[in-house]
């Protein structure tokens, strides 16, 4: 599931409607937003469909939308997905450490000096100079002014000093802008701004603990790994393959996830990667194949289980060996049916 990103020249993406192709003339805009698109390989599956609409109802209402789940979920996929049906443009922030409040909100920016000199009476010379400070806003102000969409990408990658910003934001509808020499200034919230964040688990590397006070703000749906029908579907639609074929490699990534005692399992980007692999050398996943158990140990054998490296390339062919035969099971069984009614 994937979002093209098609920017007009000077890099800002409109729409006037959800269905709308881009507006090539987006000159009251900042240039740093876009409307994403879903590109023919998305699969919406009932189960996306349902999730989807739940959060457009969120948003409609008012809510901040929170899409947590293990890495690999399709989390930032899906909140281009909703951001897409709402139709206003996007501004885009990914989380990270280094970020302060101002990277949100916006910082100060240098200075301004300004002299002039009159001469007016040729005996006088009058000098005037001013000094101001060059405020510039970061994409936080942007989309509460503009009324935009913020996809908040694993935001607890930001310390949660930084993201203390979004609490008057979420809550009162107020932006409180901070300036280096003491002066607050206040901000009303457009009424069209809407938030969608996503997040990974807090015990994975480089995530903070979030702060109390903003999930309490939010409307938070756990995404999980997703059922079996939809990655065979998502597998077809990324790499090509047949289903039979996509099938094949989503069982045996789903075995290995079942197997895996830790906190580091193969994901449906597993699936996509043997299939491409598979589709660009027109291949087919067999357990008798040598570059296909060598695919499936480059990309499978690197998950962890309890810290160590969970599967060598053995236990991969004994693996793949027992999802062929499952496979084949139910082939042999409409292939002996044929037979015998033929011979009745």
């Amino acid at each position: 599931m994937q979002f093209p990103i098609t920017p007009s020249r000077n890099h800002t993406c409109m729409a006037n409607d959800p269905q709308s192709s881009l507006n090539p003339n987006p000159s009251d805009q900042p240039a740093s937003n876009f409307v994403p698109e879903a590109g023919d390989d998305f699969v919406l599956t009932p189960g996306v469909r349902e999730m989807t609409d739940r959060a457009l109802d969120y948003l409609k209402i008012g809510y901040p939308v929170h899409l947590a789940g293990p890495a690999g979920t399709g989390k930032t996929t899906l909140a281009f997905h909703i951001a897409a049906q709402v139709g206003q443009p996007v501004v885009l922030i990914h989380g990270n450490d280094d970020f302060s409040s101002g990277d949100l909100i916006g910082k100060d920016n240098g200075y301004r000096k300004t002299t002039v000199i009159d001469n007016y009476v040729r005996s006088v010379k009058k000098i005037d100079e001013k000094l101001s400070v060059n405020w510039s806003d970061n994409r936080l102000t942007r989309a509460c002014q503009h009324g935009h969409t913020l996809i908040y990408d694993e935001f607890n990658r930001t310390r949660p000093e930084a993201n203390n910003a979004l609490l008057s934001v979420l809550e009162e509808g107020i932006l409180v802008i901070q300036r280096s020499h003491g002066t607050d200034t206040y901000m009303q919230v457009h009424p069209n701004f809407r938030v969608i964040l996503t997040s990974n688990p807090e015990e994975y590397a480089g995530v903070h603990k979030t702060q109390d006070a903003l999930l309490d703000r939010l409307i938070s749906i756990h995404i999980d790994h997703y059922d079996r029908s939809t990655e065979i579907q998502i597998t077809t639609a990324k790499s090509g393959l047949s289903e039979a074929d996509s099938a094949y490699i989503v069982d045996l990534v789903r075995a290995v996830r079942e197997k895996l005692p830790g906190k580091n399992p193969p994901t449906i980007r597993a699936c996509i990667a043997i299939g491409r692999m598979l589709a660009h050398r027109e291949g087919r996943p067999h357990p008798t194949d040598p570059f296909f158990i060598a695919v499936c140990t480059d990309i499978l054998a690197g998950f962890r289980g309890g810290g160590a490296i969970a599967w060598s390339t053995n236990d991969l062919v004994e693996l793949a060996r027992e999802i062929h035969a499952r496979h084949e099971e139910p082939v042999r069984n409409k292939r002996f049916r044929a037979i015998t009614s033929e011979a009745a």
